[in-house]
C-alpha cells in the first residue's frame, strides 16, 4: 500500500470544534495572517479555505450573518461579487488558471457545510487536475501550501 503523507491534516482530526459561526469569529479576529484572511471590502471578505479542493480555493462571505443570496440588500450583495470579481482577477494572475467553479450551496440538502452564513466558494481548475489520483487512491494533491498562496494574494491586493 502506498502512502501520501499530509500532517497538517492532523490539526484538523484532533483540533477542538469550536461552537458558533466560522465567518463571523474571523470577522471580529482581525488575526488575518492566522485565518488567511487576504481581502478585506465595506461589507465582504475574502478567505483561503483551510481545507481544499484544489489549489487556490477561497471562500467570499459578507461581513453581515446572513444564510441567503436573497436576503442581502443591493450594496451588500453588489460588495459582495465586487469582492468575487476581485478574487477571479487576483488568482487569474497569480495561477493563471484555464477556468473556474464558482459556487453557493444554501442549505444542508444542496451541500453547505457552513449553511447558516452565506459564502461562494471560487476554486480554480486546469486542465488534467482532475487525475488518476483522487478515483485511485482517493486522494486530492495541494500543489502550493496556504502561507506561499496568503502571501502572493495579500501582496498583490496592494
Amino acid at each position: 500500500m502506498k502512502r501520501l503523507w499530509a500532517p497538517w491534516r492532523m490539526a484538523y482530526i484532533t483540533d477542538k470544534k469550536t461552537k458558533g459561526c466560522l465567518f463571523c469569529r474571523i470577522r471580529r479576529s482581525r488575526q488575518d495572517r492566522k485565518n488567511f484572511v487576504f481581502l478585506r471590502t465595506q461589507h465582504s471578505l475574502a478567505v483561503l479555505n483551510l481545507y481544499p479542493y484544489n489549489n487556490g480555493h477561497l471562500m467570499v462571505a459578507p461581513l453581515r450573518h446572513v444564510r441567503s443570496l436573497s436576503l442581502l440588500p443591493e450594496p451588500e450583495l453588489l460588495d459582495l461579487m465586487r469582492c468575487l470579481k476581485k478574487c477571479q482577477v487576483l488568482l487569474t494572475r497569480i495561477l493563471k488558471p484555464q477556468g473556474f467553479n464558482i459556487g453557493v450551496n444554501e442549505g444542508t440538502m444542496a451541500g453547505a457545510g457552513i449553511e447558516d452564513h452565506l459564502h461562494i466558494h471560487l476554486v480554480p481548475r486546469w486542465r488534467g487536475d482532475v487525475n488518476f489520483m483522487p478515483v485511485v487512491a482517493s486522494t486530492k494533491i495541494i500543489s502550493q501550501s496556504l502561507e506561499s498562496l496568503y502571501g502572493e494574494l495579500k501582496k498583490s491586493c496592494r
